[in-house]
């Protein structure tokens, strides 16, 4: 079935292109939705849902129907565009702005960064939410973390309250793998993580997490002013009003100031390590 040209238009084109590449694979191999199902372990609903653009399809189911319609990785290749659409609306802005970011920098008062998060501890942090959707949300927040691979990663600064460290999400096995892999990023050049201790008690950072972006002047195609972006409970708010960055640099600058230096806040994360052990 060809691809209508106003099939395309519109922000969830992506989407849709991707269900009508599945049925078009699948009509020309001649399998129906049950044989295609089968072979990607899922159920026929599921299916005709990825197909009609209502839910959006794993890594696995990707990669299982390019093998099963000898599709020669076309629907893998596809797969990293639109996963964006595992994201709420709101949050999609954001992380289309964080691909483009030279500089990140954010604060985590409660739970470990989603840029930091081993897949174990995401999951034990998105399964909380009872969500029925875990793998798909797991699948994205996952290739997010693909941006610090690159061969020219943004510079990523975190701040992460110590109740970060001591607050135990999943087991004691994927809180050390956790810890684990903040030691491991720790190492790169590009990536500098802090510690806020207990003794600071108020900080500037109080109101909750918040992340800024920073873009490189004159690259083609991306903003050239700096966005900050405030979580919330519901959902979260991407502001491009200066004032509001240069309210969030001071607050972030405050919170380098009071917390552990680099190679302190190393030391004190293999410390809870061990701890866990």
């Amino acid at each position: 079935m060809a691809v209508e040209e106003q099939d395309l238009e519109g922000k969830d084109s992506l989407l849709a292109f991707f269900g009508s590449e599945v049925r078009r694979l699948r009509a020309k191999k001649g399998a129906s939705q049950d044989a295609l199902a089968k072979a990607t372990h899922c159920t026929r609903t599921l299916v005709n849902k990825i197909e009609n653009a209502v839910r959006v399809p794993s890594k696995d189911f990707a990669k299982e129907a390019d093998e099963f319609l000898d599709a020669d990785d076309h629907l893998t290749r596809l797969w990293p565009l639109v996963i964006l659409y595992a994201y709420p609306s709101w949050f999609r802005p954001f992380v289309e702005l964080e691909k483009q970011a030279a500089v990140i920098r954010t604060f985590g008062p409660s739970v470990v960064p989603g840029l930091l998060q081993t897949r174990d501890y995401a999951k034990a942090t998105l399964t909380v939410g009872r969500t029925n959707d875990v793998d798909t949300l797991l699948d994205a927040r996952m290739e997010r973390q693909t941006i610090l691979e690159r061969d020219n990663p943004p510079e990523l600064w975190v701040v992460i309250d110590e109740t970060v460290l001591r607050r135990k999400v999943g087991d004691d096995r994927v809180m050390r793998e956790q810890l684990q892999r903040l030691l491991d990023l720790s190492e790169r050049p590009s990536i500098v993580i802090q510690v806020l201790p207990f003794s600071v008690g108020a900080h500037s950072g109080i109101a909750g997490a918040f992340h800024t972006l920073t873009f490189k002047e004159g690259t083609k195609d991306a903003p050239t002013l700096p966005v900050v972006h405030v979580d919330g409970f519901l959902r979260g708010q991407l502001l491009a009003d200066p004032a509001d960055f240069k309210a969030a640099a001071r607050a972030y600058d405050l919170l380098m100031g009071d917390a552990l230096s680099v190679q302190a806040s190393i030391d004190l994360i293999a410390d809870v390590m061990k701890e866990s052990s």
